[in-house]
């Protein structure tokens, strides 16, 4: 039986060259594909023979020992030749082996590719989530794959490292921290912070908060879940009190500066006090004074002034003011309290008042007639003269004795008898212009011994 994979030579003139699968010589092949590594030649009859990849030509010259020639060409040469003498043309017709070889080998090819590539893009990765690690396979390119693939979600305060978008190779390891929120009151002052933190001692060391000496309302064992947690922290300060003439240095976390004053010793009177409120935040350096308060009551009488009723009086001159009825001041009684403060008086403190006795309004009648200015008689004398040798020509001139007063230096008998109200220097300048005419038509000069003759 005839071998269904040898090869065997064409019977046309052309010759069939095993090494290189081609035709040599005249007339080449008048149509057919370019045959490969496992091509068969066209009209070829299978042998025994197996088939084998295509070789290399060998060079020249003995080989194995065997003198010159190519003794293994010789016999694929014999072995190409057809029995019976019939020539094939080439190309003629593929035989079934073709048909079947060539799809089987590019399976193989294709399985083996794929294999290699399935085998590099696994990788193994170990993934830490909030402490919890883990190894797995994957084929994620990058961080932001493997976290998508695995179901893990980001926020924007959680951490991730290698960051999202790195390149993942295999025995990376990501790790993946959740953020939690911490209201933190540190020191008196309140916000929210974020950590990543699994315990309180651990946010403390993420926020830089010295723990030691610390007041803390959880213990650093305490778990942060992923809701958070409300943190009150006071830290350790220095405090000094200075209390009856004494300096007073401690170390505290107390929440108010009254806590802090006790925790030095110190008793606070029932009205004593600090220099800063008790209920303030105790600073870290701060100094705080005692002030110790002794007070006690004054009661006071205090007047109080009367209002000054003024009605107008026709039958008066302008400029003239009599006063109907006197006014009475009124009294109250003031309490005040009286304190000292480490021994130095305090302004005294009004704390209350009542009424002793009312003030009672007193009454005035105010001119509002024309004064006149003509006296017949007197009109053309020199007026202004008499009044600057009376009184320098002031209104308001009184003597000595202050029995005479005005321009003219009226007594008060004389003045009122010309009609004048009170006294003269009381009187405005021109009414007393007027009276004093009135007392010349009367009298003459004589009133006036000394300077009347200016008149």
């Amino acid at each position: 039986m005839r071998n269904p994979y040898a090869v065997y030579p064409p019977e046309t003139p052309g010759a069939y060259d095993t090494y290189t699968a081609q035709y040599t010589g005249d007339p080449a092949p008048a149509s057919g594909p370019a045959l490969g590594l496992y091509d068969i030649a066209p009209s070829a009859v299978a042998t025994d023979e197996p088939l084998l990849p295509r070789q290399h030509p060998l060079p020249a010259g003995p080989q194995d020992g065997r003198p010159g020639g190519d003794s293994d060409g010789d016999g694929r040469r014999t072995a190409r030749r057809r029995r019976g003498g019939t020539a094939a043309v080439p190309g003629a017709e593929k035989p079934d082996t073709l048909r079947k070889l060539v799809p089987q080998a590019l399976v193989v090819a294709f399985l083996a590719g794929g294999t290699s590539a399935f085998v590099a893009n696994d990788k193994a990765i170990e993934l830490s989530v909030d402490g919890a690690p883990r190894t797995l396979h994957t084929f994620a390119d990058d961080v932001t794959e493997l976290l998508e693939q695995e179901g893990v979600h980001i926020g924007e305060h959680d951490l991730v490292a290698p960051g999202p978008g790195q390149a993942l190779a295999s025995g990376d390891e990501v790790v993946v921290r959740y953020g939690r929120p911490v209201v933190l009151t540190l020191d008196g002052r309140r916000r929210q912070v974020w950590t990543t933190a699994q315990t309180v001692g651990g946010a403390l060391k993420q926020f830089g908060v010295r723990a030691e000496g610390a007041y803390l309302s959880a213990s650093r064992s305490s778990a942060i879940g992923r809701k958070g947690l409300t943190l009150d922290v006071r830290t350790e300060r220095t405090l000094t009190v200075m209390a009856d003439g004494r300096e007073h240095t401690i170390r505290t976390n107390a929440a108010t500066v009254e806590e802090a004053v006790g925790e030095a010793g110190i008793t606070l009177g029932a009205e004593d006090t600090l220099s800063v409120p008790l209920d303030s935040f105790p600073r870290d350096g701060q100094t705080v004074t005692v002030m110790r308060i002794t007070g006690s009551k004054e009661v006071r009488e205090e007047p109080i002034d009367f209002r000054v009723i003024r009605r107008n009086d026709a039958s008066l001159f302008k400029g003239t003011e009599e006063v109907e009825r006197a006014g009475v001041k009124g009294s109250r009684r003031v309490t005040y309290v009286l304190r000292t403060v480490n021994g130095v008086k305090q302004k005294p403190k009004r704390l209350s008042e009542e009424i002793a006795r009312e003030p009672v309004d007193q009454v005035a009648r105010v001119g509002t007639k024309t004064m006149p200015t003509s006296v017949a008689g007197a009109d053309g004398l020199n007026w202004d003269g008499l009044a600057q040798c009376e009184s320098g020509g002031r209104a308001n001139a009184t003597d000595p004795t202050g029995t005479y007063g005005g321009l003219y230096q009226f007594d008060r008998q004389t003045w009122q008898s010309l009609g004048g109200k009170g006294a003269a220097h009381e009187a405005p300048a021109a009414e007393q212009t007027f009276r004093a005419k009135k007392l010349y038509v009367q009298r003459g000069a004589s009133p006036w011994p000394h300077c009347g003759r200016r008149l």
